[in-house]
């Protein structure tokens, strides 16, 4: 858990028994601007295991909004599931409540397990707060389809590396994860001529992708040994780990999960292996792109130019991996860390 020896400029424990909430504000760094990122609400097995998800997700903001060129710095709010106590919209007020005593160091928007109308109950607290209805990143999905484009073009530049050729016609894509993510990076992939393997815990969204994109279904335990070209984790982190790395059979890893390496020498065994892998904070930036368009009054069309950037930003790691004849993953951190350090 090398995460607990990184420097953070707050933990922040919230509880409120009479509703319910037990939550997590980790804010990682502020250098560079406010520190924005998602609340998550999740089911974890334990505090510990939740507090680390908090230290390890806003680390990965710091680092996406730097290497991104972004003017914002990296938390993350957990909620730690409860189990009916209080209402959402009292859960979320109350935390909204908590944020706006932050007064603007932290600014948070929609998460795994979060919603608009959460988002909603939040912003009647502070002004903190992003994903509100009628917001940008809200219209017609518009955060969930940026991001599945960044990691679209992401594989693009990661198969122009690996093959020479940005083609996706004939090549093999393992798709874990068939969220609002996930299912839109699989109709990309498919009008873009690849032939999709796809899994997910629920079973419909699985017939779902299976229905519109002629996809091939495997259960969640299998994905990760399925001979593809490239497999796209678009689920939880963690997966790329000491158990799943020797089922790997691809030639590319590039997908929408954060936090995809368990441990940050994963991304060293994936380097001697042979398997390039696309930092996840790179590749899957579309969101918090949206984001900051829209914070500093962009529209849509903004949007979707400085998510196109994420392709040639990809592009630029592999270069300098390639010239210091590093780990992409080191490399990505390495231009991450020289950003902060300006």
């Amino acid at each position: 858990m090398d995460v607990w020896k990184q420097s953070y400029e707050q933990l922040i424990f919230l509880q409120d028994r009479s509703i319910g909430l037990k939550a997590i504000i980790a804010i990682h760094s502020s250098k560079l601007g406010p520190a924005l990122g998602g609340c998550r609400m999740w089911q974890y097995a334990s505090e510990e295991g939740a507090v680390l998800d908090a230290l390890r997700l806003a680390k990965g903001m710091t680092y996406k909004s730097a290497i991104s060129g972004l003017p914002y710095g990296g938390g993350k709010a957990v909620i730690l599931s409860h189990h009916g106590q209080g209402s959402r919209e009292i859960l979320f007020r109350a935390l909204g409540r908590y944020i706006q005593n932050l007064q603007g160091s932290y600014i948070t928007g929609m998460d795994l397990g979060t919603t608009v109308s959460d988002m909603d109950w939040i912003r009647l607290e502070t002004s903190y707060v992003t994903d509100i209805s009628g917001s940008l990143g809200a219209v017609d999905e518009l955060t969930a389809k940026m991001t599945a484009y960044g990691v679209f073009l992401g594989i693009k530049a990661s198969l122009k590396r690996a093959y020479g050729s940005e083609t996706m016609q004939h090549k093999v894509i393992a798709v874990q994860g068939l969220g609002k993510v996930g299912y839109q990076l699989c109709r990309y992939l498919k009008h873009a001529g690849a032939q999709l393997v796809v899994t997910d815990v629920n079973p419909m969204l699985v017939k779902k992708v299976v229905g519109d994109f002629e996809a091939s279904p495997r259960q969640p335990d299998e994905i990760a040994a399925a001979p593809c070209d490239v497999f796209s984790p678009c689920a939880l982190g963690g997966i790329l780990n000491d158990f799943t790395l020797g089922q790997l059979s691809c030639r590319i890893v590039a997908g929408a999960a954060n936090n995809q390496l368990a441990e940050s020498r994963h991304g060293e065994e994936l380097h001697e292996r042979g398997i390039l892998y696309a930092p996840d904070y790179v590749i899957n930036a579309g969101g918090i792109i949206v984001t900051s368009s829209e914070l500093n009054g962009g529209d849509a069309a903004l949007a979707q130019k400085n998510v196109e950037r994420i392709h040639d930003t990809l592009t630029n790691v592999f270069k300098i991996a390639d010239a210091k004849g590093i780990s992409t993953a080191a490399a990505a951190d390495w231009i991450a860390e020289q950003l902060l350090d300006r």
